[in-house]
């Protein structure tokens, strides 16, 4: 039986990433693990986590992890190391005295306890008293009852989560309201304002973007614009000389180490390089998800009849995100950069085979299993174990990339 997992950030208030909860499937029929129990035993969940290592799929971080009633009496979580995780369990457990007994056994030994779906009109506050997270809802919650939660809440020690925020009205209004956390893709949703002009650094970032997706590459003008900024010209210079490339003699020039790369490796440098520099303002998770995206789109071309266009894959997952990075409509943003047709039709969100990768990139991001696997099997011939590789690969670049 396999395990496949997808991660979803959770935030502090400074929109930096304070850990990421794990999205789970224990094998192939059992799409929701935390109501089916029986299916996503003990042994599964421990070996397969430690296996896929919790480091690279949380990048550090804390995981946020879903125990069922059956996980949580078996002791599972105790196998797992209480600094690396945190307990999540619904109040629908509250009713079953074996599963409060666990959950205390595992506070009274250091392990952080979640409370997910949180209804102040709760009847049994027992797991309540436990928690160190408190999750609301805010799909599903009221403006009065989000409010009415934080208040109940003011001055306890109890850190509240306010989760599925998906869009920026949503995070505005849980920070105004005092929430301490925020889970969700609010920070992918672009905050455009009319008139707006794109600022200096980004500009120049954008212009290096321009250039090396010209039809002809001007090599001349691409080592100018990098010349321009001591940033780049480190940056670059640190990569040619790094390990990935064995070379006898240290790299010095701009020009030599443009000519080393090639153009096919000088555009994913550069692409990657100028979205860290476009993306100077933005979380830095938004960096982490661009390429991510990237690289997961590039691979998903490879195991399909796209794999000779595996290069603009690559681009239309990173550039996925680049209205957000600008505060601009993506018409605006793609009116500015010579992209191929394909890329712009998918970035655009029309129908086409790049934009059918990207949707199921997206589906499968957010843990979205049963549609993701069902595209994945029925168009590409793909099985689950192969796209859940194909996400931690992702999953290592962008950290990679990030470090």
């Amino acid at each position: 039986m396999e395990i496949f997992v997808a991660r979803q950030p959770i935030f502090d208030r400074r929109q930096k990433v304070y850990a990421y909860e794990l999205l789970y499937r224990a094998g192939k029929e059992n799409y929701n693990p935390v109501t089916n129990g029986d299916l996503a035993t003990s042994e599964v969940i421990v070996n397969s986590f430690l296996d896929l290592g919790l480091d690279k799929l949380t990048r550090r971080k804390r995981a946020f992890i879903n125990f069922s009633n059956q996980l949580l009496n078996n002791k599972t979580a105790l196998l797992l190391p209480k600094e690396l995780i945190a307990v999540e369990v619904t109040r629908e457990i509250e009713s079953d005295q074996e599963t409060i007994e666990a959950c205390k056994e595992l506070k009274k030994k250091g392990y952080m306890m979640v409370l997910d779906d949180y209804n102040h009109d709760a009847e049994n506050k027992r797991i309540v008293d436990i928690a160190d997270f408190i999750k609301v809802d805010y799909q599903e919650t009221g403006t009065a009852e989000r409010e009415k939660i934080v208040n109940y809440f003011k001055g306890s020690k109890k850190k509240l989560i306010a989760e599925k925020v998906e869009n920026v009205k949503d995070y505005g209004d849980a920070m105004a309201n005092g929430y301490d956390f925020f889970q969700g893709y609010f920070f992918c949703e672009p905050t455009v304002v009319a008139g707006r002009e794109i600022p200096g650094a980004k500009l120049q970032n954008l212009r290096l973007l321009q250039e090396i997706y010209k039809p002809e590459m001007d090599f001349d003008q691409i080592e100018a614009l990098i010349k321009q900024d001591p940033s780049l010209s480190y940056k670059l210079l640190r990569f040619i000389n790094s390990v990935a490339f064995p070379l006898r003699f240290p790299i010095r020039s701009i020009r030599q180490a443009i000519a080393l790369l090639g153009q096919k490796e000088m555009i994913k440098w550069s692409s990657l390089v100028a979205l860290r520099g476009v993306g100077y303002d933005k979380p830095d998770e938004l960096i982490v998800t661009a390429v991510a995206r990237a690289k997961f789109c590039e691979s998903m071309a490879k195991a399909t009849d796209l794999q000779d266009r595996s290069a603009d894959l690559f681009l239309t997952g990173m550039f996925s995100l680049l209205d957000t990075f600008l505060d601009q409509p993506m018409e605006n943003v793609l009116a500015e950069l010579p992209l191929a047709d394909e890329i712009k039709s998918a970035l655009s969100g029309e129908p086409g085979p790049f934009r059918d990768i990207l949707d199921l990139v997206l589906l499968y991001e957010k843990g979205n299993w049963e549609k993701a696997f069902t595209i994945a099997s029925e168009k590409y011939g793909l099985d689950e174990v192969e796209m859940m590789s194909y996400y931690l690969e992702s999953l290592e670049l962008a950290d990679m990339v990030w470090k």
